[in-house]
């Protein structure tokens, strides 16, 4: 029999549940033919560089607090995609 909950659990309320307590009937089974048109994706890892910019360029990223080089990288990369044949 499953159980509908009205709010998120907690680790420790979901640890309590048993398997077969627990409702999967919203989950498609999955077949052989699921993994025919799978594909291996390799992750893009980030190298990490020494890189020149204009102080004035570095200032403007880091004054938008932590994260900064990762928001200039995600500038970087929508250069790249944008210089892309379509």
């Amino acid at each position: 029999m499953s159980k509908r909950y009205k709010k998120e659990l907690s680790p420790e309320e979901l640890a309590r549940i048993k398997d077969e307590d627990i409702d999967y009937s919203d989950i498609p089974p999955l077949d052989d033919g699921f993994w025919d048109k799978a594909e291996l994706v390799e992750p893009d890892t980030t190298q990490q560089i020494t890189l020149r910019v204009k102080k004035s360029v570095l200032d403007a990223f880091k004054a938008t607090g932590k994260g900064y080089q990762t928001r200039m990288n995600a500038v970087l990369e929508t250069y790249i995609r944008s210089q892309r044949p379509r």
